[in-house]
């Protein structure tokens, strides 16, 4: 059964009418045995706060918590202590996603830092997984998280790893294999099946597949062969699809291995 490591049931592009049929249609898919499970991942307070609530509802769904890069210009000190409150809620798995934009620049760079920074402080406080967005910024964000004590001894030793999973990694196969060996996992999406995405083919190639994770990030990042089209959790299987192949596994194989590596990750019960 598939599990989609990283989606957005709490988008704000969706009305909710289709929101309520998107969870319908993954609740059939998860009845009939093709899936067992995602998590809704929080970009700013009010996605994290339906985050929670979509987890409180669908037992199958499971929450994390924080501010993405994009909004870290809206971020203050009540609304980290609310984040505080919501990670105590039981379905919530993870802090995130937190990390840095450098494409984009829609907070200015100093800002995303210091969000960034505390949001880590805070998974350290809590000892909970961390859910990394770095785009364009792969050093300096794995500097932070060095800096930050997300690698620290503590962390494996509570988690058995470094709870850190590079969400959509886009960095080369050295860089993955670097983060691997510092504890952490690597998830990969829809582009790992564009044709001309050599190097994350690579870096999945490379990365043990004891560590890897796949994911839709819907409703974006749609892979072939619905490219162009919405992206919904049900295609994580074209996901799980092309890393068989790269890998040398049957689909099943990789449907049932990323599963268990994203249930270790989060720390949710098989």
């Amino acid at each position: 059964m598939l599990f989609d490591s990283h989606t957005h049931f709490n988008n704000e592009d969706y009305t909710s009418l289709e929101r309520q049929a998107l969870f319908n249609t993954v609740d059939k898919a998860v009845k009939q045995g093709k899936m067992s499970g995602a998590v809704d991942i929080g970009f700013d307070l009010p996605s994290s706060e339906m985050a929670v609530e979509h987890a409180r509802q669908w037992d199958w769904c499971y929450a994390a918590v924080g501010c993405h890069p994009h909004e870290a210009k809206t971020m203050d000190e009540d609304k980290l202590d609310r984040i505080r409150q919501l990670a105590a809620e039981e379905k919530v798995v993870a802090i995130g996603e937190i990390g840095l934009d450098f494409h984009y620049d829609l907070s200015d760079r100093d800002t995303q830092r210091y969000w960034f920074r505390r949001q880590i402080r805070l998974a350290n406080e809590l000892m909970m997984p961390i859910t990394i967005h770095a785009r364009e910024a792969d050093q300096e964000v794995r500097d932070i998280l060095v800096e930050e004590g997300a690698f620290s001894e503590e962390r494996k030793e509570h988690f058995g790893h470094a709870g850190v999973l590079l969400h959509c990694f886009s960095g080369s196969a050295e860089f993955g294999l670097e983060y691997v060996k510092m504890g952490a996992f690597i998830s990969v999406a829809g582009p790992v099946t564009y044709k001309n995405n050599r190097k994350t083919v690579t870096m999945v190639a490379a990365v043990p597949m004891g560590r890897l994770l796949i994911e839709t990030d819907a409703p974006y990042l749609t892979p072939v062969p619905f490219r162009g089209k919405r992206n919904t959790p049900l295609f994580v299987e074209y996901t799980a699809n092309k890393v068989a192949e790269i890998k040398g596994l049957l689909p099943k194989e990789v449907a049932a291995l990323t599963r268990d590596n994203a249930k270790r990750f989060y720390g949710i019960p098989k």
